[in-house]
């Protein structure tokens, strides 16, 4: 998703506006997480960027994308530029402490 979000709507408020961005970007996000993983991948990684236009377009966390969203709309911004990636990667479980202290016992 590439696009650039208008919060100031005629006949609109823009707390509402804020509110239905919001829930359009959570619906792309659990559309894209329902898709099916290439076969050696097992994870959905997003690659975000918020801006004020496409140029000024910074890269952020996934985790903080209606934080940015909540952002624009307090500071009065018009408008701005949301973009999220979706990308298969293949990410390694994590090793619990207990698993790992467990096989140090066995080992002494």
């Amino acid at each position: 998703m590439k696009k650039i979000f208008q919060i100031d709507v005629s006949n609109k408020n823009r707390d509402r506006q804020s509110d239905s961005i919001k829930n359009e970007i959570r619906k792309y996000i659990k559309r894209e997480k329902s898709k099916k993983l290439p076969d050696d991948m097992n994870f959905w990684h997003f690659d975000c960027k918020f801006g004020k236009d496409e140029n000024d377009a910074q890269e952020i966390s996934f985790a903080d994308i209606i934080k940015k969203v909540d952002f624009a709309n307090e500071n009065g911004f018009e408008s701005f530029y949301l973009e999220i990636i979706a990308v298969a990667v293949f990410k390694e479980k994590k090793v619990s402490n207990s698993t790992l202290e467990d096989e140090n016992s066995l080992e002494d």
